[in-house]
């Protein structure tokens, strides 16, 4: 791993209620070069509560790769072009990752 903090990876989530608002918002993180890759997986089942009424839908799950120094641009781009009124935006840091996956992620974000 790399000592600049600011070119860690990051993983950030966000989910979708269909798999074609997902694909929109992949290609427009990866067009824009906030992230390396993006993953979609169909058939996640989520039982949350929305303004005091329990829901239960099926989702699609995103998870763009890219690194810490983005995480602002990245966040307020999913916010302000997200279909929900509060889409969930939730980053992970690994740990530990194979080092040069993590120079290509950063080579394809900067």
């Amino acid at each position: 791993m790399t000592k600049d903090q600011s070119a860690n990876l990051l993983i950030i989530v966000t989910s979708f209620a269909s798999l074609e608002d997902a694909k929109k918002m992949a290609h427009q993180l990866i067009e824009s070069r906030m992230a390396a890759c993006v993953q979609i997986q169909e058939g996640i089942h989520s039982i949350y509560r929305w303004e005091g009424k329990l829901c239960e839908e099926n989702e699609v799950l995103l998870s763009a790769k890219t690194v810490t120094d983005k995480w602002m641009d990245i966040s307020n781009y999913i916010k302000s072009h997200h279909p929900y009124d509060l889409p969930e935006v939730v980053a992970y840091a690994p740990e530990k990752y194979e080092v040069l996956y993590g120079k290509w992620v950063q080579a394809e974000v900067k």
